[in-house]
């Protein structure tokens, strides 16, 4: 059977040796051309330099899995891996526990930098090669779950059921889990307490770890009421006089639009936002601002050539993310992996009135497809009509999902429909349910950001939440002034005039 190369098979540099005969798309060859990468085709007989134990991959079977793994052994080949291969060779019964064992032995001594174990549910295997120290095996079953388990937690062992998948599902498994990269970062940490746990230096073992702050109906009164008097009481001019923000405007304009208004947007900035939404004028800008880019589609006539065409330029310029409506959250994944760019998409979008059970399913369906960031809308009805704990579970119940398949969320307020109070009550709200970020808008409400919302959204949740400013900040001025203020995520439509225009 010819080999078939996608783009999802192109690395990010240098060469790709493809079998003789091999089939590449059109689209590999484009991603190929656009990365730089030479497509080298094998002589026929010809076989991959012999590569080092960095490279080698650590294989086995139980008769459960033997068909599965008799299919997917071409794609080991493809991407230049050398492969040990334990066993079994017919689909003669054998216990699973014997494979298992034997794959995890050569990751755990170095001997193959990772291993893939099939039996017939991949359950027993996984458990059996958790017993080795310095092995990590996650049972994978779709592109979300295998993405996790390298990004998230550096997995070195994977584990598939061989009568529960199809060939092409496993193959895209392994195809997303051969080429992810660890992700590092507050990851590591994460994983450093495995390796103690291992080591036995758990000083807590039967300790139950807290996951997120409880908070009752009382306490969380109390805390909203307090910050909001304490707040207010610091920044009480409506108009950001009191953030002593300079009031600059366009010439013969009287709008004061956080887009069009630099000194606006640089204190916007400087008051803390972490990510900021622009939209379609942008045309330079320091090329380092590109790995904080959320690159966005959120267009409802956007076509699957638009996302494709997202996807292509995220991956050229190495943008932080790629948001789209989670109709096209599947394809952006497919798009985007093997790339360090992440998927992000919306939940309760544009209006936040859907159910919680409704967001909740969009959270998970998102996750499966491959979303790594969600980005949900309150339900702004309940938090203006005082209903704090409904707001609250609403947003906590979406963090739970995500959090559960390794996503982050960012919370729109929508706070051009909010007085400050309200601001303030929902950020804390936003902060309590454990969400990663709190953002101003939709894009889709009367106006975006504002240099006062932004700031009175920092002063409530602090260091440790992201802010992101989001809607109608387009100019150059903005985003020069943004990025010299400490904006760490910029989120745009016009990602790629940014970074171009910086060659020039």
């Amino acid at each position: 059977m010819r080999a078939v190369i996608t783009e999802q098979d192109i690395p990010d540099s240098g060469e790709l040796r493809v079998p003789a005969g091999a089939i590449v798309t059109p689209s590999a060859r484009d991603v190929a051309q656009a990365r730089g990468v030479k497509i080298i085709e094998l002589a026929k007989g010809e076989s991959p330099a012999p590569v080092s134990a960095e490279r080698t991959i650590a294989i086995g079977c139980d008769h459960g899995g033997f068909d599965l793994k008799q299919k997917l052994l071409p794609m080991f080949h493809e991407y230049g891996l050398a492969l040990r291969d334990v066993g079994v060779n017919e689909a003669t019964p054998v216990d699973y526990p014997d494979i298992a064992r034997q794959v995890a032995e050569l990751v755990a001594s170095g001997a193959a930098a990772r291993g893939v174990i099939i039996d017939g549910a991949g359950i027993g295997s996984a458990m059996v090669a958790n017993k080795f120290a310095g092995v990590r095996a996650a049972l994978c079953y779709d592109r979300a779950s295998a993405r996790n388990s390298r990004e998230h937690n550096d997995a070195n062992v994977l584990t598939l059921g061989g009568r529960l998948l199809t060939q092409t599902q496993a193959e895209d498994v392994l195809r997303t889990w051969l080429t992810t990269p660890f992700g590092g970062g507050r990851h590591a940490a994460r994983v450093e307490k495995i390796k103690d746990i291992e080591r036995g230096q758990c000083l807590h073992p039967t300790a139950a770890p807290k996951t997120q702050t409880q908070v009752d109906t009382q306490e969380l009164d109390l805390l909203v009421a307090g910050i909001g008097d304490e707040l207010l009481a610091r920044s009480p001019a409506p108009k950001g006089e009191g953030l002593n923000i300079p009031d600059v405007v366009c010439p013969g304009c009287q709008q004061r639009c956080p887009q069009t208004c630099a000194g606006k947007s640089k204190a916007i900035l400087a008051a803390g936002a972490d990510r900021l939404s622009a939209s379609d004028k942008l045309t330079h800008i320091d090329s380092a601002i590109a790995a904080t880019i959320d690159h966005t589609l959120l267009r409802p006539e956007a076509t699957a050539a638009d996302i494709r065409k997202l996807c292509k330029e995220a991956r050229k310029y190495n943008f932080a993310s790629v948001c789209v409506n989670p109709y096209w959250a599947s394809l952006v994944a497919g798009e985007l992996a093997g790339s360090p760019v992440k998927v992000c998409t919306v939940v309760g979008f544009p209006l936040g009135a859907n159910t919680t059970a409704i967001k909740v399913a969009e959270t998970e369906a998102a996750v499966r497809v491959g979303a790594q960031e969600i980005d949900m809308v309150i339900n702004i009805g309940e938090l203006r009509g005082g209903n704090y704990d409904a707001v609250r579970e609403d947003i906590r119940a979406v963090v739970n999902a995500a959090h559960q398949g390794g996503a982050i969320v960012k919370v729109i307020l929508e706070t051009a429909l909010l007085d400050d109070n309200q601001k303030i009550i929902s950020s804390t709200l936003a902060k309590v349910a454990g969400a990663e970020f709190v953002k101003t808008s939709t894009g889709f409400g009367p106006h975006g950001a504002t240099v006062h919302d932004v700031a009175l959204m920092r002063q409530v949740v602090g260091a440790e939440m992201g802010v992101k400013a989001s809607g109608g900040i387009r100019t150059l001025e903005d985003l020069k002034n943004m990025a010299a203020a400490g904006a760490t995520r910029i989120g745009a439509s016009a990602s790629v005039k940014i970074v171009e225009a910086t060659a020039g």
